[in-house]
């Protein structure tokens, strides 16, 4: 091997090799989508692990079954006034 690959010609790049280097519009668009979605992934992992962990704390106290349950006894002419 020769020494001229050793030395530190990565330190002294061209203005060329520099703008090489730039990301485009449409490069920069879709890095920060896949770290929007990145995100949006790591959200939606957190609140499923919440919610394996403690499932009952994410469910409604009441049902829809027990709002019809109230219309079957007589009081839907109260609901409509």
């Amino acid at each position: 091997m020769s020494s001229t690959y050793c030395g530190n010609t990565s330190a002294k790049m061209s203005v060329n090799e520099v703008s090489a280097f730039s990301l485009t519009l449409e490069q920069k668009t879709g890095f920060a989508f896949v770290g929007i979605l990145c995100i949006f992934l790591g959200l939606l992992i957190i609140r499923c692990f919440k919610i394996l962990l403690d499932p009952y704390s994410s469910m409604p106290s009441s049902t829809w079954e027990d709002e019809v349950e109230e219309f079957d006894k007589g009081t839907f002419e109260y609901a409509l006034a």
